[in-house]
Formats: C-alpha cells, structure tokens, sequence
C-alpha cells in the first residue's frame, strides 16, 4: 500500500492579522489529503504512519500544557522517555473519533500551536453522538467500532504507563539532587521545575483523559443498547471492565478519586520530593565560569 501523499499550505500573516474572536495562531494553516489505494494519514491503532513521523512530533505537548496552567515553560532539551512519553500520551489524549481525520496529521505536529477545546472540555455525549451519526454497514459495525476504540486504549495504555513511570521516578531524583547542587544557578532551577512541571501536566491530563473516555465510552454503549440491541454488547461490557481496571492500576500521580469532568492542567499535588513550582520565567542557564586570567 502506497504511502499518503500531503500537500500543506502555510499562509504566514502579520501579527494580529485575521485573528478572530477565538484567538487563531499567527499561522494560518490549511491541508489537504489525497489519499491512495484508500490509505489514510494514520495506520494500526491511529497512529501516524512512519514516513509521516519525525523526532519530536509531540514536543509542543509540554509547552502548551504550561502555559494553559499559566506555568513558565523549560529550556531544557528532552530526555528520551520524556518525548516518548509525549507521543505515547496523545492518542490517549485526542478524541478517538478526530484519529482518521484529514486534518490529524496537523493536529499530531501541533501545527496549530494549542490545544483544541474538546480535548479538555468534558462532553460525555460527544463521542456517542458520532458514533450514532457515522453510516455503518450494520449495527454490529457499529459495536465494533466502540469496541475497537475501547481495544486500542487498553493496548496503548501499559507502554504509555511504563514510559511515565520512568519518567516520574527521574523527576523525583532529579528534585532531589537540586538540593545538593553546587553553585546551582536560578536559571538551571527554574528550568528544572518547569521541565517536572510540564512532565506532570502530562501524567495528570492523561489519567482524566482516560477516565473521561471511560464515561463517554459507557453512555455511548447504553445508547446502543437502546438503539439497537444485540448480543455485541456483551463484549463491548467486557472491553469496557477491562479499560476501567487498566486505568485504575495506571494510576501515577497522587490525589483524591478522579471522577469525569473538565481537564485542569494544573497538578493538583506536587510530585514527592519536587521543589516548590514558581511562576518565574525561565532563563537560560548560565555557563560555568572559567578560570580567572591573572
């Protein structure tokens, strides 16, 4: 099967120009796909195909959870398992219904430099409302398809959880070696704290994500057993039992019971052994002083 051929149109404007009342990005941006032999953008669980991927494809994911928590954002270069973390954790953040998409590959680059509202604002009937409107060859199709989506989800999970365990023991290190470094500049430690910070933002948008998706993926059930029931439901119960234990024993970050609601990207707990996170805007880290000339 022949690769997605992508055309992408960039339309640079001045600043403030053409902004909307929604606060659109400075760059305009419009893609269009043409898709061969029926391919899309994404291949086996929604994922972006390899030739469409590049290192760092998900950086932006950081940066803008600071700054809608109204955090400073890290200077720092990324760790290996904080980008793989980052593109772990964004199918378990995008809606499963935007994954086939034309647009997605815009969406996967952060090309529109933001986070789209229905990634945080919590409407539990959305996905079953597409669901219910997409034309299917059969009701069991239909089934199908909430029970595939709910399949990928409990797949993706376990590396996602892994790869932020990592990461969240690194951090914790990471806090507690600041206490013991030599001539440690504000710059360096401002920039670690965001980096954590950003890293948690992360974790926490990911774990009401998926409990979010729990509910959305329940009520959309229910609406098809009232539709049109069938014994297909069963199954789907049984993907749903499972998502919910995975999700429950993905549990990385303190707190009290995550219930489904609005996503706050702000940690509502600090991490075990993290400094105390400051709002003051990181600067780069200064280099080490060389030897004084007589």
């Amino acid at each position: 099967m022949s690769a997605a051929e992508v055309t992408i149109v960039v339309t640079v404007r001045r600043p403030g120009a053409g902004a909307g009342r929604g606060g659109l990005p400075v760059l305009a941006i419009a893609a269009m796909a043409t898709l061969l032999a029926g391919c899309g953008f994404n291949g086996d669980f929604g994922r972006v195909k390899p030739g469409l991927v590049r290192d760092g494809i998900h950086d932006w994911m950081g940066p803008a959870a600071a700054q809608q928590a109204g955090l400073p954002v890290s200077a720092y270069p990324y760790t290996e398992d904080e980008r793989l973390m980052r593109d772990l954790a964004f199918p378990l953040i995008e809606v499963p219904y935007e994954r086939q998409r034309w647009y997605s590959i815009v969406e996967e680059y952060g090309i529109n430099r933001g986070i789209q509202q229905q990634w945080f604002v919590f409407n539990v009937a959305a996905y079953e409302q597409v669901l219910m409107q997409t034309a299917f060859r059969s009701a069991t199709a239909r089934y199908g398809k909430l029970n595939d989506d709910i399949r990928n989800d409990v797949t993706r999970l376990p590396y996602w959880v892994t790869v932020a365990r990592r990461v969240l023991d690194m951090d914790i290190k990471r806090g507690k070696s600041l206490q013991h470094v030599n001539g440690l500049t504000a710059g360096e430690a401002v920039n670690a704290q965001a980096r954590m910070a950003e890293n948690a933002l992360i974790m926490s948008w990911v774990q009401q994500s998926l409990v979010n998706r729990i509910a959305s993926y329940g009520y959309a059930m229910e609406r098809l057993v009232i539709a049109t029931p069938l014994p297909a439901a069963v199954e789907v119960e049984r993907s749903l039992t499972l998502l919910k234990t995975r999700v429950a024993e993905a549990r990385l970050l303190p707190g009290p019971e995550i219930t489904p609601g609005t996503i706050v990207l702000v940690p509502p707990y600090p991490l075990p052994s993290m400094p105390v996170i400051t709002k003051s805007v990181p600067v780069a880290a200064a280099p080490p002083a060389g030897p004084a000339v007589a």
